[in-house]
């Protein structure tokens, strides 16, 4: 068994805590100063973030927003798309389930990492020029 007090941790600035990782899940512990933000980014796990301090906005893709501070929990589906802001100064935990998720470069072969890395070049490519992939 292993334990933590999410509020006692002394972590660092703009430095996340790995907490624990495993082939099923990963536990993440961040500090976020007023005003910071994680900006629009998705996970490819099915993510849950939990407020243990302070207060936070979270902004989806798909429009929906929600503020809220300790003991708030939001639930991530694979790939989601979300933003993070930090109302006040805020603690918050980040699990991803599975570890690594389908397709992250951390689970890939080197083969795969390749191919992911020429898809991911071609998506901008077409993204910058306007135009629709082929």
């Amino acid at each position: 068994m292993q334990s933590w007090d999410l509020k006692a941790l002394d972590l660092k600035p703009r430095l996340p805590e790995i907490l624990s990782s495993s082939d099923s899940a990963r536990a993440i512990l961040l500090d976020l100063a007023a005003d910071e933000q994680l900006s629009d980014h998705e996970v490819h796990e099915r993510a849950w973030l939990l407020v243990i301090d302070g207060q936070v906005e979270v902004d989806a893709a798909a429009g929906e927003s929600i503020t809220g501070g300790p003991g708030l929990l939001v639930e991530f589906a694979p790939r989601e798309r979300h933003e993070i802001r930090a109302s006040a100064a805020s603690r918050v935990l980040l699990l991803l389930t599975p570890w690594p998720g389908h397709e992250h470069p951390g689970g890939m072969t080197l083969r795969e990492k390749l191919y992911a890395r020429r898809r991911a070049a071609k998506q901008r490519q077409y993204s910058q020029s306007g135009t629709s992939e082929p």
